[in-house]
């Protein structure tokens, strides 16, 4: 298990990354859902031993992470939003580069490490390509084939499948439920359909603070029977949400959905099933709500 306790993180220009964060994540893939600058990678880096918090602990499986990094190095696999890769080395020359770095020493069972994780990760026969001229998918793939070397027990992925195609995130998807039966996989990112569809436990961090926790099915059942919908023109948005609390708003054939939540049905709106979007935008405007009275 990892325990985080109490984590707070202020950086030297006096944002407040972390405020008393703490969260409990058993074995499997769970979901870390916040919106760009809710504090996600700071608290994967603090995580990943790359940083360490003000205030706070954090173990994993009895290794104090801030006090033992080296402990905690040799049981995690990271992937963090951007990874950069020398130019003109080919994907087996590279991983068995990081390999040798990673402490595997003997040349057969680096060999057999990297061959096992290039197949694993569908590259093995682009294995004497050079990552530089990946596509955003394929170098995503290898970035988790760098993460496992080791077989750690500890793998986080920050921000993983933005920018790729539905071909390429399906593909990373069926390969993070894999790796997930064994061990504790943490998922970061703004994209609410990665945790809906891979996470058995997930949180929502907001402003540097853990707003929501629990399982995606549990959480969306709470909003089901509150959500309604309705296609409207742009120019009438103003004016519902004069009245109601709007959720989202997307377009569909090139028309405008509305998405809005309330105990009682609006005039003119239809019942739509509650998803965890609309628990993950509901709990964003809640938190809004609540600061914005704070402040007044």
């Amino acid at each position: 298990m990892l325990k985080i306790s109490q984590v707070s993180k202020t950086y030297a220009n006096g944002v407040h990354a972390l405020n008393n964060v703490s969260l409990n994540i058993e074995k499997g893939l769970f979901g870390l859902l916040g919106p760009n600058g809710a504090g996600k990678s700071s608290l994967m880096r603090s995580i990943a031993t790359l940083q360490q918090p003000d205030t706070g602990t954090i173990t994993f499986d009895g290794i104090d992470v801030i006090h033992q990094p080296n402990e905690l190095r040799q049981r995690l696999g990271y992937l963090p939003q951007d990874f950069g890769v020398y130019p003109r080395i080919s994907a087996y020359d590279l991983l068995n580069h990081l390999a040798i770095l990673k402490g595997i020493e003997n040349k057969a069972e680096r060999k057999e490490t990297v061959d096992g994780l290039l197949a694993h990760t569908n590259l093995f026969e682009q294995r004497k390509l050079s990552v530089s001229g990946f596509s955003g998918g394929m170098r995503q793939r290898f970035g988790i084939a760098q993460a496992l070397l080791g077989n750690p027990d500890l793998l986080i992925v920050d921000e993983p499948t933005a920018g790729l195609d539905p071909e390429e995130r399906n593909r990373f998807h069926n390969l993070l439920v894999s790796l997930g039966r064994d061990k504790v996989i943490i998922l970061s990112t703004h994209i609410v359909d990665d945790v809906s569809e891979l996470c058995e436990d997930m949180a929502v961090l907001g402003s540097g603070k853990i707003l929501l926790q629990g399982n995606p099915i549990s959480v969306t059942q709470s909003l089901q029977g509150k959500i309604w919908r309705k296609t409207v023109q742009a120019y009438e948005l103003n004016e519902i949400a004069d009245d109601l609390s709007v959720l989202s708003t997307k377009l569909f054939a090139g028309r405008t959905v509305v998405h809005v939540v309330s105990d009682e049905q609006p005039e003119g709106f239809e019942a739509a099933p509650a998803t965890l979007e609309d628990v993950y935008f509901n709990t964003l405007a809640q938190t809004r709500l609540s600061a914005s009275a704070s402040v007044v």
